[in-house]
C-alpha cells in the first residue's frame, strides 16, 4: 500500500481502523518529498522534522479527532507562527511570522500536521508559479509545463502526492486554474466564508482561501475545518456552521445546469471543448436539465479584474517600504532613496508591473475614467450572475481555454497570460463560490479542468454537483502524472 496515493477520507479510515499511525503517515510523505521534491520544486520552505516530532507526540498522547495527525501543505502567503512566509518575494524571504492565520488556527485545532509552505507566484500574482523569487514549480503530469498559479506549489505538490492536500488563495483563478492544469479538485469559497486574516492582502475584495485537494469528498472536510465566521475580519460573514461532507448525495436529477455561451468564444482549445461537451452529455446521462445561456459578463471581467486588483495591490503593498519590515537595501543615502531602492531591489517585475498600473487608475485625473468605472461595472457582473441564478442552480463553464502550457513560453507576453484568466476572474468579481475538477484529459496526456460556478453559499449544491459527477467518471483511478520530461 502506498501511502500516500490515498486520499484523506481513506487516511482517516484506515487511521480508525488501527491500520495507520499519524507518525507512518507523515513518514510516507516525508519521503515522498524526498524522492520528488528535486523535480517539482513544490515548496519553499520544508518542516517534515518538526511534523515527524508532532506526529510521534500527537501518537503517543493518543488521536482525538478524525484530522488529528494528517498532514497538509499551506501556501506561503498564509502566516504560520515561527515560520517563514515570504509570498515567494524577496521583499519578505527572511519574514518570520509572529502569529497564526485563523485558518492555521483552525487547522492547530483539527489537528492538522503542517509538512511546509508552498511555493506560490510572488505575493499571488501570476497564472503560472513563474513569478516566484524562490524557484519556479514544475507540474508533475509534464515537469516542463507550468502546474498554474498562483497556488501552483500547492497544487503540484497534492497532485505529484508529495501532501495529501494544501490550502491555496484564490484572486482571479489562483485556486482553480492550478487545481485544472494538475487534475486534483480546487474550490474557492464564497467571498466571507473563510476568514482572511493572516492572509498576507493582495487584492482585499477578491482574495480568498480555498482548498486544494485529490478529490471532492476531501474539499467537503477541508472546507468544514476553514469556513466560518471570524471577528478579526470585518467581511467574514456569520451563518450557521455546516457540515460539507453532508452535501455529497452522488445524485443530481433535476439539477438546473446552465451553459453560458460567452465562455466557449473564440480561443478555446478544441480538445477542451471537446472534454466539456462529453462532461455536458455525462450529466445529462446522470439525470441533470442542461440549457444553453447567455451571462454576458468575460468580456468585461478581466479588464475590470486587473483595474481593481492592481488598485488594491498598490495600496496594499504600500507597507513594504524598507522601513517597518522585510527587505531594506544597503544603496541608499537619503530616505527617498531607502524607499525606492529597497522596493526596486525587494519586488519582481510581474509586482511592480501591477503596482504601477494600479497607482495609475488610482491616480488623479484617472481614478474616475478607471477605477469608479470598473467598480460599476463589477456591480452589472454581479447582477448578471444573480439573473442567470435565478434559472440554474449551477454555471458549467471552463477553467481556462488552454490546458498547462511550456515553461518560459508566455513570460515574455504578460497580456497573453493575463488572458488565461478569463474564465475565472468573473466568479471573483462576483464574489460568488466556484469549484475546478478534472473531466478529461487531452491527446498528449494533460488534464482539463471543468468549473461549475455557483451563487453565494452554494457551496454544498456544487460539491455534490462536482462529487456526482467525479463518481461516474472516476478520473483519479484511470489518470495519473507521469512525471515525464
Amino acid at each position: 500500500m502506498d501511502i500516500t496515493e490515498l486520499t484523506v477520507h481513506e487516511l482517516i479510515e484506515k487511521k480508525k481502523a488501527g491500520k495507520l499511525t499519524s507518525e507512518e503517515i507523515v513518514k510516507a510523505y516525508t519521503k515522498r518529498i524526498e524522492e520528488k521534491e528535486k523535480d517539482i520544486d513544490a515548496f519553499i520552505t520544508i518542516t517534515t522534522d518538526e511534523a515527524l516530532k508532532t506526529a510521534k507526540e500527537k501518537d503517543k498522547e493518543g488521536l482525538k479527532g478524525d484530522l488529528d495527525g494528517i498532514p497538509i501543505g499551506i501556501k506561503d502567503n498564509i502566516n504560520v507562527k515561527g515560520t517563514k512566509t515570504t509570498c515567494a518575494s524577496k521583499m519578505l524571504e527572511n519574514f518570520v511570522s509572529p502569529y497564526d492565520a485563523t485558518v492555521t488556527e483552525k487547522l492547530n485545532e483539527a489537528g492538522l500536521i503542517s509538512l511546509g509552505k508552498m511555493n506560490m507566484d510572488e505575493f499571488a500574482m501570476g497564472s503560472s508559479t513563474e513569478n516566484s523569487a524562490m524557484k519556479v514549480t514544475h507540474n508533475p503530469w509534464n515537469l516542463n509545463t507550468v502546474p498554474g498559479g498562483s497556488s501552483g506549489g500547492s497544487a503540484a505538490a497534492v497532485a505529484a502526492n508529495e501532501v495529501p492536500w494544501a490550502l491555496g488563495s484564490d484572486t482571479g483563478g489562483s485556486i482553480r486554474e492550478p487545481a485544472a492544469f494538475c487534475g486534483i479538485v480546487g474550490l474557492k469559497p464564497t467571498y466571507g466564508l473563510v476568514s482572511r486574516y493572516g492572509l498576507v492582502a493582495f487584492a482585499s475584495s477578491l482574495d480568498q482561501i480555498g482548498p486544494l485537494t485529490k478529490d471532492v469528498e476531501d474539499a467537503a472536510l477541508l472546507l468544514n475545518v476553514i469556513a466560518g465566521h471570524d471577528e478579526k475580519d470585518s467581511t467574514s460573514y456569520n451563518r450557521e456552521k455546516v457540515d460539507y461532507t453532508k452535501a455529497l448525495k452522488n445524485d443530481v436529477k433535476g439539477l438546473k445546469i446552465g451553459v453560458p455561451k460567452e465562455f466557449y468564444a473564440e480561443g478555446l482549445n478544441e480538445e477542451v471543448k471537446k472534454a466539456l461537451e462529453n462532461a455536458i452529455e455525462e450529466y445529462k446521462k446522470l439525470g441533470a436539465i442542461i440549457e444553453d445561456c447567455s451571462v454576458d459578463v468575460a468580456k468585461y471581467s478581466l479588464a475590470t479584474y486587473y483595474i481593481i486588483a492592481c488598485a488594491e495591490a498598490s495600496s496594499n503593498l504600500g507597507r513594504f517600504d524598507g522601513i517597518r519590515y522585510g527587505y531594506r537595501t544597503k544603496n541608499y543615502e537619503t530616505l527617498n532613496e531607502l524607499f525606492k531602492n529597497s522596493r526596486s531591489e525587494g519586488f519582481g517585475p510581474e509586482v511592480k508591473r501591477r503596482i504601477i498600473l494600479g497607482t495609475y487608475v488610482l491616480s488623479s485625473g484617472y481614478y474616475d475614467a478607471y477605477y469608479k468605472k470598473a467598480q460599476q461595472v463589477r456591480t452589472f457582473v454581479s447582477q448578471e450572475f444573480e439573473k442567470a441564478f435565478s434559472k440554474y442552480d449551477v454555471l458549467l463553464t471552463p477553467v481556462s481555454p488552454n490546458v498547462a502550457f511550456e515553461i518560459n513560453s508566455k513570460v515574455s507576453d504578460p497580456l497573453e497570460m493575463y488572458l488565461a484568466d478569463v474564465c475565472t476572474v468573473p466568479v471573483n468579481i462576483g464574489s460568488v463560490p466556484a469549484i475546478s475538477l478534472p473531466c478529461g484529459v487531452t491527446s498528449k496526456g494533460m488534464p482539463i479542468g471543468m468549473q461549475l460556478i455557483g451563487p453565494r453559499f452554494s457551496e454544498e449544491t456544487l460539491l455534490n454537483a462536482a462529487y456526482t459527477f467525479e463518481q461516474k467518471i472516476k478520473f483519479r483511478e484511470n489518470h495519473k502524472p507521469e512525471f515525464k520530461k
